[in-house]
């Protein structure tokens, strides 16, 4: 059973262009991954060396095991709504026995061969669910925008609100709020800079922005807080805690169907974005995803799902073969061994921003409108999976998303279609 899941050689680049193609595609898809998984560990209540392990050790293991050659895996945004209560409750120690139990959860829905059924979630759900996702990604970065802690409260919704009636007491603080602001300035400008002055070479706009803004709060001193320090290693075995094995059960569930679910959809849009005629084996991308998350939960991480973002950046920097992602994760693992310290003095409002970027990105204003425009039933579910994932969790928006999609599908049928 288990050798069907193993990689073949072929799958790999062996042509000298090819391998410089991915080695470019996994540098580039490394340098949006570095602030993304940073800010990612942050916000679950983890650690920025917490985020930067799961995206080496798992964007390394779901690039070998997976099903897809262009997937990028590691932190997600979707995955710190599940886990921003659990470690809220059980503290951090909870997560290595979380992520086995999830882990091993996704291995069994592969070996069960279930990724046919989950990979059949309507397209029109999916995109609610992403808005949802959006939206919450950016109320988890209020707190570093104003540079407090977070408020009271497990809603994403409402430890925003708390966290801004905090910030309004305690008094506002501005460099960090101009921090954010400069941030999102150069996060979109840049590409437009770019386009305007015909430069043949491409530099991510979210490194760019990273760098700039880190030199220019370093330049005139300004008062804000850091990411903080980063230890130079890979992470070390943390071994799991089954104290509260029944407590964690049900968020475990959650976690596996959303690390499959999340994984499956990047890997769709992946074969959509490259026009691939061989598509990804859906099972196998769940054996992948399942080891990825169950091996950074143990060593220092946390779970992992396949991230959208990260993916369609490696599609577009014309990845060849799975060598690019692979190339992803060493070359974070080399940031994480030798420019640790660097690392460490980034701005945290700098990342809120970077974060509130991706997660407008995410949401793309002009296909939502669109999808909008189409047919009420659809329309329906969109508004009403986006808001029931904000509002409730990510697993029950998309199965209420999923519910109202096929009443509405059957009640729209002419009579003699029934």
């Amino acid at each position: 059973m288990f050798f069907s899941f193993w990689p073949h050689r072929s799958e790999f680049s062996t042509n000298r262009d090819d391998l410089i193609t991915d080695l470019i595609a996994g540098l580039t898809v490394a340098i949006v991954a570095l602030p993304l998984a940073i800010g990612f560990g942050i916000t679950s209540g983890m650690s920025a060396a917490a985020g930067l392990t799961t995206a080496i050790i798992a964007g390394f293991l779901a690039a070998i095991f997976g099903g897809s050659k262009y997937q990028v895996s590691g932190p997600t945004g979707a995955m710190t709504v599940i886990l921003i209560p659990v470690i809220h409750n059980y503290g951090v120690s909870a997560v290595p026995a979380l992520g086995l139990l999830a882990g091993a959860m996704v291995i069994l829905m592969a070996i069960f061969k279930l990724g046919a059924v989950i990979n059949r979630v309507p397209w029109t759900v999916v995109e609610g669910f992403t808005v949802g996702i959006a939206l919450i990604i950016s109320l988890q970065q209020i707190p570093l925008a104003f540079g407090i802690p977070k408020g009271a409260g497990e809603k994403s919704y409402i430890v925003a609100w708390n966290t801004l009636i905090n910030a309004l007491h305690a008094g506002l603080n501005y460099y960090s709020l101009l921090v954010v602001l400069i941030t999102l300035l150069i996060k979109f400008s840049w590409p437009h800079l770019v386009h305007r002055l015909k430069w043949k070479f491409h530099i991510p706009a979210s490194f760019v922005a990273l760098l700039l803004v880190t030199l220019l709060v370093k330049a005139f001193a300004i008062d804000v807080a850091t990411i903080g320090n980063i230890p130079r290693s890979l992470g070390t075995y943390q071994k799991p805690i089954f104290e509260n094995l029944t407590s964690l059960l049900i968020p475990a569930l959650w976690i596996a169907l959303l690390a499959a679910v999340e994984s499956l959809l990047s890997a769709r849009v992946a074969d959509g974005l490259a026009h691939n005629k061989d598509h990804f084996e859906p099972n196998r991308e769940l054996f992948g995803q399942g080891l990825a998350t169950l091996a950074a939960s143990l060593f220092g991480g946390m779970p992992a799902t396949g991230a959208i973002a990260r993916t369609s950046v490696n599609v577009r920097s014309h990845a060849q073969s799975r060598l690019a992602s692979v190339f992803h994760a060493l070359v974070l693992l080399v940031i994480a061994l030798i420019a640790a310290p660097l690392v460490s003095a980034i701005p945290t409002a700098v990342i809120a921003g970077l974060l509130l970027g991706t997660s407008y990105r995410i949401l793309n204003p002009l296909s939502i409108m669109e999808s909008l425009r189409t047919t009420k039933a659809e329309a329906s579910a969109l508004v009403v999976t986006a808001i029931s994932t904000v509002a409730i969790d990510l697993i029950w928006g998309m199965a209420i998303g999923i519910a109202l999609h096929m009443i509405l599908a059957h009640y729209s049928k002419k009579p003699n279609e029934i």
